[in-house]
């Protein structure tokens, strides 16, 4: 199990396994959303965005062992993580600032 079905549930990573890729912007824009709450699927999702980047750190092959989690605050992917998954951050924060939608990146230690 990934980051998506670790964070989100086994239903979002089927989701994710039976939609096409999608292309964020023409989805926001043919259902007039933010960018940051189009869904894997390209339907309107409160957290889309943080489960877009919860499966682009899986098909980046990043750990999910580690204790890194994703959230979202608004176009803002908040990344929460323990002392384990500094090695992956930097890396993590890359992936994340690539997918569409993100505008900013911040991390937060887990208290």
């Amino acid at each position: 199990m990934g980051f998506l079905g670790k964070l989100f549930g086994k239903k979002e990573e089927e989701k994710a396994k039976a939609s096409p890729k999608i292309n964020v912007k023409q989805a926001a824009a043919s259902a007039k959303i933010d960018p940051a709450k189009v869904g894997i699927d390209g339907q309107f999702d409160e957290s889309g965005l943080a489960k877009r980047v919860a499966l682009a750190l899986d098909q980046a092959n990043i750990s999910d062992s580690v204790g890194l989690w994703v959230a979202q605050t608004g176009s803002t992917v908040v990344l929460k993580y323990n002392p384990d998954a500094e090695s992956v951050l930097e890396q993590a924060k890359k992936v994340a600032l690539g997918v569409d939608g993100a505008t900013n990146v911040t991390t937060q230690p887990n208290s």
